[in-house]
């Protein structure tokens, strides 16, 4: 990778290339962290802990010129990482999540994705687990500090298959035993945003900090096509011909319709909701988790 700049190391047509699961979390982890630290919000992740004095090599930008203008002295801030968390990552695992138009299938992506966040989780101390949407619990790995290699493992054994309902599966989560804290979801929430609404409300009563990520197709997003085409359902194999450039106005106001509803209701919850795009870099939403992680009222 020497040479590439740090944000290529997070574009979706680079990771497509990494067949290894956990080389690509450790590759886009390095390429945030480099692009973060040369940034004007290095300390993003950490809070201040204490000054300490000086040292000669030492970043001036750490200076704190208050604490000289008092002493006449030169006082670095210190930082330390925040107080360790549980963090639950949860894929949903159904067959539509496989659409794909560009480099990543929206599968891929956020499995990139919540990869790359149990990564920077680990490396922050967190205790990490993982959670499949539509497959059974014994594929459930419960949250430590030495699990990230079993969720990388889990990760890499599924497969997009069969259909879930997104709603119904966050309250089975809800349900299950085990400490609350920071449960991160990607999905393409093909689901009635009032069910999934309830799922979250189910979530949060259980103490959790929940963070949606809506994972889109760019051609979900634009619907590119022209001419007739033949489009099925991932998920029942149903198939419906139609000529895109006459449903395109209607097709995208409802998704954007369904977008703002999920994110006004999800919203309401005190959770929050992102919307990611999979031909979009990784860095946004992994900035998005880390100011998530700072708010007072997360779970621990």
């Amino acid at each position: 990778m020497t040479g590439v700049a740090p944000t290529t190391m997070l574009d979706p047509a680079l990771l497509a290339g990494i067949g290894d699961l956990e080389l690509l979390a450790r590759t886009v982890v390095d390429g945030f962290l480099h692009g973060a630290h040369r940034s004007s919000r290095a300390g993003l992740s950490v809070d201040f802990a204490e000054h300490r004095a000086y040292q000669p090599g030492d970043d001036l930008r750490r200076i704190d010129w208050r604490v000289y203008g008092r002493t006449d002295r030169f006082y670095l801030k210190t930082y330390e990482a925040e107080t360790n968390a549980d963090v639950r990552i949860a894929l949903d695992v159904s067959a539509s999540m496989g659409f794909q138009s560009g480099p990543l299938s929206k599968f891929g992506w956020a499995r990139a994705m919540l990869a790359s966040l149990a990564w920077l989780a680990k490396r922050q101390g967190d205790r990490v687990g993982y959670i499949p949407l539509g497959r059974d619990a014994s594929a459930i790995v419960p949250p430590s500090t030495r699990h990230l290699p079993l969720v990388l493992q889990a990760l890499s054994r599924a497969e997009p298959e069969g259909e879930i309902a997104l709603g119904a599966a966050l309250e089975r989560v809800a349900e299950l035993k085990g400490r609350a804290g920071m449960l991160v979801v990607a999905s393409d929430c093909y689901d009635r945003p009032e069910a999934i609404q309830h799922g979250v409300a189910a979530l949060e009563a259980r103490g959790h900090d929940v963070m949606l990520l809506h994972v889109i197709d760019p051609a979900e997003r634009d619907l590119p096509y022209e001419g007739s085409e033949t489009f099925a359902d991932l998920e029942t194999a149903h198939r419906v011909a139609l000529k895109p450039q006459e449903i395109r106005a209607g097709y995208l106001e409802a998704f954007g319709a369904h977008g703002d509803a999920l994110a006004e209701r999800v919203g309401g919850t005190g959770a929050e909701y992102l919307r990611v795009y999979g031909d979009e870099p990784l860095d946004r939403a992994l900035r998005a988790w880390l100011e998530h992680r700072r708010r007072p009222e997360r779970g621990r």
